[in-house]
């Protein structure tokens, strides 16, 4: 039986796991770059990124071995959010980028991310065909040494990124006066974000952007808004902005230090773009969207369809409908109008853009009631527990008390060995005891 090595998103798990050490990086590497290479296009390419964790620094030289003893050409940029490798991978005619990061995880996962020449995140049938590739005789996919790939370190990335970015808005556009709070999670974005919204006037107050390779959304970034809460009510800034370790994702604050979360940014941007005739067809939430988020789409006469919790998910069903915004909860947002993927600090500027004549955050990004919600994240060694008969009892039973006054939802962590229960009601007392309903069994 052939063995499984992607998930939802990649690639990812603890340092020197099965998945993720040196030996197999370089096996990923050299499949990758054989399947590529069996393109026949006339120039093998791969580009490469990374966030800031120090496994980061041991599986890249893996990684790039093995792309370039199947013949690839290799360029790296060091720390650069996900978004501007796929942008940059895109602009570079590139066969493939890969991301070496495990997003919003502790330092001590990794992972990697794999993009085709279009930007788009791989689709499964390519990555079964790179799997197919990994665990073949290694010295069947060795070039012969006159045709090893060439490796250069190029040094523009953030800059060429900043000015891809700054492509989608007009030469008009500043945000002079403005005072802004940016965490950076210590991850890939430490560089970029500062100097974007330096290099458009704001008076930036950055924090996050000190990575040692172990801090790493360590007590800071979307994971951990509190910061930022704390941070522009310090500097009474007008917009507080936090990133995750890959910076594709994005959790803000207002200027009266009430957090905004994903399903309050894209319901403003939604609002927004349909006012300005930009929103194609609807807007792509997911199983953990509010469904306070609902209520309002359905009163504007916005079409929302919900998908499986992931931005594969999410990105499947808007393309599938023609929809060009979607995202989750979690702050990661895909504005189809002008990425691939989701983008903290597209998305950033998209909301300032908006806020650009002087309109205050806590007026554009409230625009409905978020229905109380309660999530528990619970540690397991088997995530398989979740279809033990006494945990799908206490869900049924959870389900039927909710009835008619909320709703519960209880999955498997795509990323993490966690099970996660979340629930949402207006009756906060029956909420609280349906989610520790479930959660006791499962613990």
């Amino acid at each position: 039986m052939r063995k499984k090595y992607f998930g939802t998103d990649g690639i990812r798990g603890a340092i020197n796991s099965r998945n993720i050490n040196g030996d197999m990086f370089f096996k990923f590497g050299l499949a990758s770059g054989t399947y590529f290479k069996s393109q026949k296009k006339r120039k093998q390419i791969a580009v490469i990124a990374k966030d800031t964790r120090l496994s980061g620094y041991t599986l890249e030289p893996a990684l790039v071995s093995g792309l370039a003893s199947a013949g690839m050409h290799v360029y790296t940029f060091g720390p650069l959010p996900t978004n501007g490798l796929a942008m940059l991978t895109k602009d570079m005619k590139a066969n493939m980028g890969i991301m070496i990061t495990a997003s919003h995880n502790p330092h001590v996962d990794n992972g990697l991310k794999l993009f085709g020449p279009d930007g788009m995140k791989l689709s499964d049938k390519i990555e079964k065909k790179i799997e197919s590739l990994i665990d073949e005789n290694i010295t069947i996919n060795l070039s012969d040494p006159e045709k090893l790939g060439r490796v250069k370190r190029l040094e523009t990335g953030t800059e060429d990124y900043i000015k891809i970015l700054k492509k989608n808005f007009t030469k008009e556009f500043n945000l002079r006066g403005l005072r802004i709070v940016i965490d950076c999670a210590n991850g890939a974005g430490y560089k970029a974000g500062p100097k974007l919204l330096r290099s458009l006037g704001a008076k930036v107050i950055a924090i996050g952007v000190n990575p040692n390779g172990l801090n790493i959304n360590k007590n800071c970034g979307s994971t951990f808004p509190q910061r930022i809460k704390f941070m522009v009510k310090k500097h009474k800034a007008h917009i507080g902005i936090a990133l995750d370790g890959d910076a594709d994702r994005i959790i803000m604050c207002d200027e009266k230090s009430n957090i905004i979360d994903g399903d309050q940014i894209i319901a403003a941007l939604a609002k927004r773009w349909k006012n300005k005739k930009m929103l194609k067809g609807g807007v792509v939430g997911t199983l953990m969207s509010n469904y306070g988020l609902e209520k309002f789409f359905k009163k504007e006469g916005i079409k929302f369809i919900r998908a499986n919790v992931g931005d594969r998910y999410v990105k499947e069903k808007m393309q599938l409908n023609r929809f060009n915004l979607g995202g989750e909860q979690s702050g990661h947002i895909i504005l189809g109008k002008f990425a691939t993927t989701g983008d903290g600090l597209l998305v950033a500027l998209e909301s300032l853009f908006a806020l650009r004549k002087g309109k205050k955050a806590s007026e554009f990004f409230k625009k409905f009631e978020k229905i109380p919600q309660l999530l528990k994240n619970i540690d397991v060694k088997d995530k398989s527990i979740i279809n033990k008969p006494e945990i799908k009892r206490s869900i049924a039973l959870a389900k039927k008390l909710l009835k008619g006054q909320g709703r519960i939802l209880v999955r498997k962590s795509g990323t993490e060995k966690k099970i996660r229960v979340m629930g949402e009601s207006k009756n906060k007392k029956l909420l609280f005891k349906c989610v520790n309903l479930v959660a006791r069994k499962i613990k």
